[in-house]
This record gives structure tokens, C-alpha cells and sequence, in this order.
């Protein structure tokens, strides 16, 4: 009897052996931990990379929806709100001593069951990748149709549809980038033009503003219907600023880890350094774009602002190099889960085909919703609260309150319901006002024009 049990339990050491072998050959191959060799500054500009993104040069536009003082607030709520929910998962990915969550589903399996929380979880992580990455492309070719009809007027006439084109080839190039630690120049070289664009937007709306600015500031509809809808949708524009999250933990797997010194503080000191440059950008942007054109900004503030023409054609070059590197952030995890599926379930092995394949068919599809779709404004507000909120501003929360337990009205009890109250709130109403926007850009579009 004593002899079976000992060769059972010998088994099923072996198969658990066999298997964590398997996983770990899995990891050193899968592209957000192959790599864990990054730097404290690599999450800066990471984080900068995936937050100061195309909701930037919205910021505007959701002060026209909300108004000057609900706007501002709403940003700066949204800002603490979201830099608390960062410390949370930053604080998560290794809540286990010698274990490490790389994955955001992982997490959540580990919170709230191996099966139910993936279900929670990888879903919501999944369509804000995939919902950035379309917002993308379409700031992508908006941005270099912009540029050329400015640069070369002649070029006026050439469809919006083929410049998203031009901007799909190169992230078919682009996708084949091994891991996420790969991804470090071009990371950089995003963060460095988003700042760049968001310096341009703010001191040529300052300018522009001090010449001739609206004498009164009001909201965009005049009924009470349309200013609730546009309040709403400005909700979920501020929403889809705060997405980082989406690949905080992805982020924090590509550093290394010890006893001494856990990924946790390196990783923080780059979420900090991001999040303050985030903070300036934000209002910088938003106020001196409202103040500038009042509720008459575009959605996008570089579409209204057109002088000095070749500074802001620059700007809008530099849009589109930032989302250039910005696209490939966000699809990391999608290639990441993709590529553990077919693998794990024997369809692929690893290899350079199975990333040719799956990365490009990826690439290709939100490339086709884009173009299909390309209603910058509506699609920012629709996806903002849909899962933007959920995923940044309360489910690091309730991962909180379920594993850590804080006492009732304890700080960390009142942030997380908070932050959970807030974002629930968002999810709720963004939506509707997102949808709202997209029917009244459609009644105007026509297909692949």
C-alpha cells in the first residue's frame, strides 16, 4: 500500500516537474518574458509610451463636452484615481514570495480562481488592446494624411484609406519585433514624440489663444439631452487617457527581480517619473486647447489648430511616429496570448512562421476595423468606458480588497471603493455617450473614403 502511494506521489511530482519545465521553456520563448533584463527608466518611457497617447490631443475636445471646471476635475480625479490603481498592480505582481504574475489574467486567476478569473479578466485586457490598437491606426493615417496636405498640398486628394494603409505595412514590419524588451528604441522614440506633439499642441494653442479666443465658454450641445450624451462620452475620453494599465504587469516582467531588490521598485520609479510628465501634458493640453477654441476644438485639438503650418505639420509627423512605436506596446500582449494558445493547444510550434502568421493576421484585422471605422472622437469616449475603465480604475481594486482584506475605512479600504465607485460610474455612462458620437460622425462617412 505504502509502495503505490510512494510511486503515485513519485508520478505526480514528475508531471508537475515535466510541466514546469514546459512553462518555463514557454516563458523563455513568449515575448513579454523572454527578456528580463530592463531598467527603471525603460518603464518611464514605456509608461509614457502607453499612456500619453492619442487621448492627449482629445483632452480638448472632452472640455467641450464637459465643460471647464467637471472637465478639469475629471482629469485630475482620473489622474489620482488611476496613479493609485498603478501602485496597487505594481504592488500585485509579486504579492506571492518567489512568484511572479507577468500576465494581468494570471492575476486574476490567482485572485479570483484559475478559471473565473481568467474569464474576468483576459477578456477586458484583450479588447483595450485591441480597441487602442484600432484607435491607432486610425490616428496613424489621420495623422499622415494631415502631414502630407500640409507639406504637399498637392497630395490633398489622395483617401484618408490609403495613408492607414501605409501605416498598416509598417506594423506588419513592426510586429515581427521578437519580445517586448526589443521594443525599447522604438518605446523611447514614442515617448519622446508624444511629449513633443503635446509641447507643440500646448504652446500653439497658447499662442493662437492669445490672439483670438472665444469671449465665452460653453458646451458643444445646446439641448439637455445632447449636453448629458457629450458629458458622458467626455467621460470616456478621459477614460481611454489613463490605459496603462492594460500593460503595467507586462511591463514589470521584463525586470529582473531579487530578494534585495524586487521588481517592484525599480518598476515604481519609473510609473512615478511617467506619471508626473502624464499629469503636465494632460492639463497642459487640455486647457490651452479649450481656451483656444472653446467648444468649437476638434476632436482632435492638432486638426484645429493650423498655424504655423509647418510646426504643425511636424506635430502631426510626430503623431504618427508615436503611435508607430504606441500600436506595438499594446499588441505585445495580444502576440503574448495568441501565441500561447496555438502552442499550448498544438496547432503551432514555437517559431519565426507561427509570428509571422498570427501577428500579421492581427495587424491586418484591426487595420480593416479601422479603416471601416475611423471615428477618432466617438470610438475614444465608446472604448474609454466600455473596458478602459474597468481595467485602470477598479479592478486593481477589488484585487486589493480581496487578497489584503484592509479594515474597514482604512485609507486603502476608502481609496479602492473609491476608485471602484469612479470607474464603475464611467463604464456605466461613457458608452452611451460614445455610441451617441459614432452615429452622428456616420450619418457623414462614407466607406473606405
Amino acid at each position: 500500500m505504502c509502495s503505490t502511494y510512494n510511486q503515485e506521489n513519485y508520478r505526480n511530482q514528475t508531471a508537475s516537474t515535466v510541466q514546469d519545465e514546459k512553462n518555463a521553456d514557454m516563458n523563455n520563448w513568449l515575448p513579454i518574458t523572454a527578456s528580463r533584463k530592463a531598467k527603471w527608466w525603460y518603464s518611464a518611457f514605456h509608461n509614457v509610451t502607453a499612456i500619453v497617447g492619442a487621448g492627449v490631443l482629445g483632452m480638448p475636445f472632452a472640455l467641450s463636452q464637459l465643460g471647464w471646471i467637471p472637465g478639469v476635475l475629471c482629469i485630475i480625479i482620473s489622474w489620482l484615481v488611476t496613479f493609485y490603481t498603478f501602485w496597487q498592480l505594481v504592488e500585485l505582481h509579486e504579492v506571492v514570495p518567489g512568484k511572479r504574475f507577468d500576465r494581468y489574467p494570471e492575476l486574476g486567476q490567482h485572485v479570483f480562481g484559475p478559471k473565473l478569473g481568467y474569464w474576468i479578466v483576459m477578456p477586458q485586457q484583450m479588447l483595450v488592446q485591441v480597441a487602442i490598437d484600432i484607435v491607432y491606426m486610425v490616428t496613424g493615417g489621420k495623422s499622415l494624411k494631415k502631414f502630407a496636405d500640409l507639406v504637399i498640398p498637392s497630395l490633398g486628394d489622395i483617401r484618408k484609406t490609403y495613408f492607414t494603409i501605409f501605416f498598416l505595412v509598417l506594423q506588419l514590419v513592426l510586429s515581427q519585433t521578437p519580445n517586448f524588451n526589443s521594443l525599447r528604441g522604438i518605446s523611447l522614440i514614442a515617448a519622446v514624440m508624444s511629449w513633443s506633439y503635446s509641447m507643440v499642441a500646448f504652446i500653439t494653442s497658447i499662442i493662437r489663444g492669445s490672439k483670438q479666443h472665444p469671449s465665452t465658454y460653453g458646451v458643444r450641445s445646446h439641448t439637455t439631452a445632447g449636453i448629458i450624451l457629450d458629458a458622458f462620452s467626455g467621460l470616456g475620453t478621459i477614460a481611454f487617457a489613463f490605459a496603462g494599465h492594460s500593460v503595467a504587469l507586462e511591463i514589470q516582467a521584463t525586470m529582473p527581480s531579487t530578494e534585495e531588490t524586487p521588481s517592484k521598485k525599480p518598476m515604481w520609479r519609473g510609473v512615478v517619473v511617467a506619471y508626473f510628465i502624464v499629469a503636465f501634458c494632460y492639463v497642459s493640453v487640455a486647457v490651452s486647447g479649450f481656451w483656444a477654441f472653446g467648444d468649437l476644438v476638434e476632436d482632435d485639438v492638432l486638426i484645429s489648430l493650423e498655424r504655423p503650418r509647418w510646426l504643425i505639420a511636424m506635430a502631426n509627423f510626430m503623431v504618427f511616429l508615436h503611435v508607430l512605436g504606441s500600436y506595438q506596446v499594446f499588441a505585445m500582449p495580444v502576440f503574448d496570448g495568441i501565441e500561447s494558445y496555438v502552442v499550448q493547444n498544438g496547432y503551432f510550434k514555437p517559431g519565426r512562421s507561427l509570428r509571422l502568421m498570427a501577428r500579421s493576421l492581427y495587424v491586418v484585422s484591426t487595420g480593416f476595423v479601422a479603416i471601416c471605422l475611423p471615428f477618432f472622437g466617438g470610438l475614444l469616449g465608446f472604448f474609454g468606458g466600455l473596458v478602459f475603465s474597468s481595467t485602470s480604475y477598479f479592478i486593481p481594486c477589488i484585487m486589493w480588497l480581496v487578497l489584503h482584506k484592509p479594515k474597514r475605512w482604512s485609507f486603502h479600504w476608502f481609496a479602492s471603493w473609491f476608485s471602484t465607485i469612479i470607474g464603475v460610474t464611467v463604464a456605466v455612462l461613457a458608452p452611451i455617450g460614445g455610441i451617441r458620437q459614432i452615429i452622428l460622425s456616420a450619418k457623414t462617412y462614407k466607406l473606405f473614403s
